[in-house]
């Protein structure tokens, strides 16, 4: 991969999923997503997240992708409802590794949606954005994330945690890796996943 800033706009399909550029008309839904206990207790969202977080949050998404620094996309499964959110950012082009992200608003979890998502992302990190090595940063007691995490091929590093502030005190962060390779047969039954809920879209 060149240092040359990360393709705008995008889109995604597959895995049941489709990721989208983040609009100015998902204002009220971002707020929806974002505004919630769980989101504030594992990230460093402002909590409350209000209208003028979610005003903030759309900016700093725009000229980020704008600028070419990091892939933030809304995730879907029709290209318009935004029921979460993936992202790509940290890029590292001498060594090829970047970090990854997600979430997914509390009433559409445990349908799949963030194992898509985080599939369908970082196959394309591996594949157009030639990155080798993908990172996660998760505090271990979000055993949810973890468990997307190992269903999509990523395993625990040996590394240091990374401490975090966030609205609710202080936590720490482990580094999770993708696995290159995973067997095709698990990788093809994880890309089903969220298809056989919703049906084919891509």
């Amino acid at each position: 991969m060149t240092a040359s800033p990360l393709p705008h706009p995008l889109r995604l399909a597959g895995n049941g999923v489709v990721l989208r550029e983040w609009t100015p008309d998902d204002l009220e839904e971002l707020v929806a997503l974002l505004d919630e206990p769980d989101i504030a207790r594992w990230t460093p969202m402002p909590s409350p997240f209000d209208l003028a977080a979610g005003l903030a949050y759309l900016e700093r998404a725009r000229q980020g992708r704008l600028t070419g620094r990091r892939i933030q996309l809304a995730i879907t499964t029709e290209g318009r409802e935004p029921l979460g959110e993936v992202l790509l950012f940290g890029v590292n082009p001498a060594r090829r590794e970047a970090e990854l992200g997600y979430l997914i608003g509390a009433p559409y979890r445990r349908r799949g949606l963030a194992a898509a998502a985080l599939a369908l992302l970082t196959d394309y990190a591996c594949g157009p954005l030639r990155l080798s090595r993908l990172l996660l940063r998760i505090d271990p007691g979000n055993t949810a994330s973890t468990a997307v995490a190992r269903r999509c091929g990523y395993r625990l590093t040996g590394e240091p945690p990374i401490p975090q502030a966030g609205p609710h005190g202080a936590t720490s962060l482990d580094t999770w890796e993708y696995v290159d390779g995973l067997p095709g047969a698990r990788r093809d039954r994880l890309r089903n996943v969220a298809s056989r809920r919703y049906g084919r879209r891509t």
